[in-house]
């Protein structure tokens, strides 16, 4: 399992970092790509646990949502979204005429997609847009993904107490204080090293932005182990060995994007 997790890392990494550094729609296609294999995972997860999310409403929702915060930011996201949830109002009352079960349900499930993968997951593009939104980001994914690591090696070697048993059995207590503390000083080297390069960002943003993300993007994954435990299912799909789906791997991206971003925006 840890040989698999790391080719894929040897792998993802270059790639990622590449498009991170060039931007633009480049780096749009890569959000756009990975958020869209989320949504599939999302909506394969619902279908097979019984609830009918439409697909043929949230992966196209899920990607014009991500290339228009790319052209226009925050100026038509309500218009967008609004005619996104009559869109699925629609089709699931469609569907609800010719026979379903759960129909309230799956309507709040695709909407629950709309807003969770391609509303806030579009924060990474809007974080990738600030004045020195590379730096940023080479930041705050880089020092998430560090407290993950951290937290996977601590949890494993020295975890003993369940953090949230009936939620996600195998995350602990010491498993999250290693993820902190990793997170936190990740985020001050590579700020460190980033300040040597981009003087407007000092080690100091490093430590505050680095302790928020460790105490809060944790919360990503216990909330996608939320709704696995609900369909029985340990990981969203099986396309990264090793780390399982890419909303398994996104999960804290995505809580770390919008935070960051307003983290960023209001602090900094």
């Amino acid at each position: 399992m840890l040989a698999n997790r790391l080719k894929v890392v040897i792998i993802l990494i270059p790639v990622g970092v590449g498009l991170i550094v060039v931007g633009g729609w480049a780096y749009t296609a890569l959000v756009a790509l990975m958020l869209a294999v989320a949504a599939w995972e999302y909506w394969r997860m619902f279908n097979r646990g019984g609830i009918r999310v439409n697909a043929w409403v949230l992966l196209p929702g899920v990607v014009l949502l991500v290339i228009t915060r790319a052209v226009w930011q925050f100026a038509y996201s309500d218009l967008i979204l609004g005619g996104l949830v009559l869109a699925a109002m629609t089709a699931h009352t469609i569907w609800c005429e010719r026979g379903c079960k759960t129909p309230a349900t799956d309507f709040g499930a695709t909407v629950g997609g709309l807003v969770y993968i391609g509303l806030i997951g579009s924060y990474l593009i809007s974080l990738r847009q600030l004045p020195g939104g590379m730096w940023w980001l080479l930041l705050a994914i880089p020092a998430i993904s560090i407290g993950d690591s951290g937290a996977f090696f601590i949890g494993r070697k020295f975890g003993r107490r369940p953090l949230a048993p009936v939620v996600s059995p195998n995350n602990t207590v010491e498993g999250l204080i290693g993820g902190i503390v990793f997170t936190i000083l990740g985020g001050w080297l590579l700020a460190y090293l980033w300040s040597l390069r981009y003087p407007l960002m000092t080690p100091w943003h490093g430590l505050i932005l680095g302790a928020v993300l460790g105490l809060l993007t944790p919360l990503g994954d216990l909330g996608e182990s939320m709704l696995k435990r609900q369909f029985g299912v340990k990981d969203t799909s099986g396309i990264l060995p090793g780390h399982g789906g890419v909303l398994d791997r996104m999960d804290s991206w995505i809580w770390g994007g919008v935070i960051s971003y307003y983290v960023i925006t209001l602090l900094f």
